[in-house]
């Protein structure tokens, strides 16, 4: 059974890829790491549901991000 944890309060993080025109944007909040799990949300619903990862699994994800596994968007290059 998981518990879904108390997010109201949270202090969000937008992501550093972000490039403030409002669009694909995601925030994560690290004040929750102390207690194993780390929520992530789409910054466009801030009261719509989050997803929660183990510390693992998003200290895993984040590195795998940047060594390459999972290339990042080249921004400049996207087309309206």
């Amino acid at each position: 059974m998981s518990i879904t944890p108390d997010l109201s309060g949270t202090n969000w993080v937008k992501s550093s890829y972000s490039n403030g025109n409002g669009g694909d944007c995601v925030e994560w909040a690290p004040d929750f790491a102390a207690t194993g799990i780390v929520p992530v949300r789409d910054s466009k619903d801030p009261d719509g549901p989050a997803l929660t990862f183990t510390t693992d699994a998003w200290a895993a994800f984040i590195t795998d991000v940047k060594t390459g596994t999972f290339p990042t968007p080249k921004h400049s290059s996207r087309r309206s």
